[in-house]
C-alpha cells in the first residue's frame, strides 16, 4: 500500500466534531500512570492464576495419560470463549463495565487452584471455559482503559499492560510448581484465598474506573469504521498467524517441551517465568520505541530476529540455552503491545470494541495453533514442532507490507 494510498485512508478515521481544544483534551493527551499501573496491576494479578495451566500441563499429561494434541486441547477450552469479547468490547464502549476487571482474578483463581484436584479429563472443560470468560472479560475491557489512561504514548501504556500479563505469566508458573512441590494438588484450592482478596482490593481501587469511551459525545463514521476495520485487521490477522507456533512454544508449551528434555518440573516452571520476565522488559522498550519509531520498524525486527535466538536455543547446550531463552522471550514476545497499540490507534474512540475483535483472533489462533503445535509434537517430536515455530514467523514480512502507515495523522 502506497504512501498516497494510506494518506487517504486515515483521514476517513477523523472523528465528525468541530469542538475547540479545551483543557480537559489537553489533560486527556497527557500519560495518566497511575491509571495505567492500576489496570497493569489488575492484569497481572489475574494472569498470576490464568498462567498456571502451561505449568500444570506437564502434571495434567502424566496424570490422565494424555497426548500433545489433547493437552492443546485444554488450552484452546480456556480461550475459546474469547469470541465473546467483541460483544464485550462493544458493550463496554458504550456501558461501563469495571466488573469484568474487578471479578477476573477471583473467578480464574477459583478453576485455577481446582486443576489438580478434578477427578477426569473431561471435567477439566467446563472448568477451563468459566476461567476463559473471566479471562475475556478482563482482556476486552482492560487495554481500552489502558489506552484512554495513556493520551497520546499508546505505545507505552500498552508496554504497561503487557508487563502486567507478562510479570503474571513470569511469576505464576513458578508459583504454580513451588506450590504442588510444597503442599501438594489436594491443598492447591486453599490459594483461591489470592484472588478473591486482590478482586475485593480491586472493587475498592477502580471505584472511579470507567470504561466507556471518553468521548461518548463525538460521532464516528461507521462505513469508513469498517472500510478501515478491514485494511487494519487483514495483516493484524495474518502476522498473529505467523507468529502463533512460536507464541504458543515460547509460553504454553515451553514447560512440556523443558519437560520433554528432561528437566524437572521445577526447572521447567522457571524456564516459562524466564521467557516471560523477559518478555515483559522487551514489552517496555518496545511498545515506548514504537511511539517514536512507528510500529513497522519494530515488529520488523522482533520477526526476523526472534528465529534465529529460538533456534539458537535449540540447539545450544548447557548454561547456553539460557541467555538464548532470555533473547528469544524479548523479541518473540514484545511484539503484542506494538500490535495493540496500533489497533487503538487507528480506532481511537471505539478502543474497546475493535481490541475486542483483534484479541478475539488472537486467542482464537492461539488455540489453533496450541492444536497445532501439539500435532506437530506428537508427531515429529517437540524440538521439530519448536523448529517450524521459528521458522514459519518471518512469514510475518507479508503482513507488514500489507499493513498501513500514516496513523499519526489523527493526532
Amino acid at each position: 500500500m502506497s504512501m498516497e494510498q494510506d494518506s487517504e485512508l486515515i483521514p476517513e478515521l477523523v472523528l465528525e466534531t468541530n469542538l475547540p481544544v479545551t483543557e480537559q483534551a489537553k489533560a486527556a493527551d497527557r500519560f495518566d500512570l497511575k491509571g495505567v499501573s492500576l489496570i497493569s496491576f489488575a492484569h497481572g494479578l489475574h494472569d498470576i492464576y490464568s498462567s498456571w495451566l502451561s505449568a500444570l500441563l506437564p502434571v495434567l499429561i502424566e496424570k490422565f495419560t494424555l497426548t500433545n494434541t489433547m493437552a492443546g486441547a485444554l488450552s484452546m477450552a480456556l480461550t475459546f470463549p474469547s469470541v465473546l469479547q467483541p460483544l464485550i468490547g462493544y458493550t463496554a464502549d458504550r456501558k461501563n463495565l469495571r466488573w469484568l476487571i474487578v471479578l477476573a482474578p477471583a473467578v480464574t483463581a477459583l478453576v485455577m487452584t481446582n486443576l489438580g484436584v478434578i477427578p477426569s479429563y473431561a471435567l477439566l472443560f467446563p472448568l477451563l471455559l468459566l476461567a476463559g470468560l473471566s479471562a475475556a472479560g478482563i482482556h476486552s475491557v482492560g487495554p481500552g482503559v489502558v489506552s484512554h489512561f495513556s493520551g497520546k504514548a499508546i505505545g507505552k501504556g500498552m508496554s504497561f499492560w503487557m508487563i502486567g500479563g507478562e510479570f503474571g505469566y513470569s511469576v505464576g508458573p513458578l508459583l504454580a510448581t513451588s506450590m504442588v512441590a510444597l503442599i501438594g494438588f489436594t491443598r492447591m484450592p486453599l490459594l483461591v484465598i489470592g484472588g478473591i482478596l486482590v478482586s475485593l482490593f480491586l472493587a475498592y481501587a477502580t471505584r472511579d474506573v470507567d470504561t466507556r469511551s471518553a468521548s461518548k459525545e463525538l460521532k464516528i463514521n461507521r462505513p469508513a469504521f469498517m472500510r478501515n476495520l478491514k485494511h487494519v485487521m487483514f495483516p493484524m490477522v495474518l502476522l498473529l498467524i505467523t507468529r502463533a507456533l512460536a507464541g504458543v512454544m515460547l509460553s504454553t508449551f515451553m514447560p512440556t517441551f523443558l519437560r520433554s528434555q528432561g528437566a524437572s518440573l521445577g526447572f521447567a516452571g522457571a524456564g516459562m517465568a524466564i521467557a516471560g520476565a523477559a518478555g515483559a522488559v522487551g514489552s517496555y522498550i518496545a511498545g515506548t520505541l514504537s511511539d517514536k519509531l512507528g510500529h513497522r520498524k519494530i515488529l520488523f525486527i522482533g520477526i526476523m530476529i526472534t528465529p534465529i535466538f529460538m533456534l539458537l536455543f535449540l540447539n545450544t547446550q548447557g548454561w547456553l540455552k539460557i541467555p538464548m531463552l532470555i533473547l528469544s522471550g524479548f523479541f518473540g514476545l514484545s511484539l503484542f503491545p506494538v500490535m495493540m497499540s496500533t489497533i487503538m490507534k487507528f480506532f481511537p474512540e471505539d478502543r474497546s470494541f475493535a481490541n475486542g475483535i483483534f484479541m478475539s483472533l488472537n486467542f482464537i489462533i492461539q488455540s489453533l495453533g496450541a492444536i497445532g503445535a501439539g500435532r506437530i509434537a506428537d508427531l515429529r517430536g517437540m524440538p521439530f514442532a519448536f523448529s517450524v515455530a521459528a521458522l514459519t514467523m518471518p512469514l510475518g514480512l507479508l503482513a507488514l507490507l500489507l499493513m498501513p502507515k500514516g496513523y499519526k495523522v489523527q493526532e
